[in-house]
């Protein structure tokens, strides 16, 4: 991964309050989509398919697809950019390679470049046997005026050395 802004250590209760949040709202709930875990440079996500999630046809919706790689390619990001600061995605490209109606989709966001203003990732979908569903790239902006819902009651996201 190749980054423009400094690495620095991630402060494991930030990960853990964030995840918890994260996945307590509304849109992750809606998708019955859990964050598992995210570091610098890679996140790793998950969809529980349910019945919601199929489009006509029975199988899973493109937009199913679209969010797990947005998500994946975000929170791949987030943990690269200095504290303080919003991220939104800019655009989204997704490649569907195979369908899926039933099971899980995992979703492995990787950031490829983090600047100061712009960040791209890319995800693979995948189901738990590792058959590829979905690949897709995300570019991010990064904006100081944005802040996450209740930032200032979460831990420090890094750790001084």
């Amino acid at each position: 991964m190749e980054r423009s802004l400094p690495v620095r250590r991630l402060n494991p209760d930030h990960v853990q309050t964030l995840v918890e949040r994260v996945n307590t709202c509304p849109f992750f709930e809606l998708m019955s989509m859990q964050l598992d875990s995210f570091e610098a440079g890679a996140s790793h996500l998950e969809i529980a398919l349910k019945e919601k999630h199929l489009q006509p046809y029975g199988i899973v919706h493109g937009g199913v697809t679209a969010a797990i790689v947005d998500a994946a390619a975000f929170w791949a990001v987030y943990a690269c950019v200095e504290e303080g600061v919003g991220l939104t995605t800019v655009d989204i490209k997704v490649n569907y390679l195979a369908p899926i109606s039933a099971g899980k989709m995992i979703g492995r966001g990787r950031c490829i470049k983090a600047g100061r203003t712009i960040c791209l990732a890319d995800a693979a979908i995948e189901t738990p046997e590792g058959l590829l569903i979905a690949h897709g790239t995300a570019t991010m902006m990064v904006l100081s005026s944005m802040k996450l819902a209740g930032q200032e009651t979460l831990p420090p996201k890094f750790i001084d050395e």
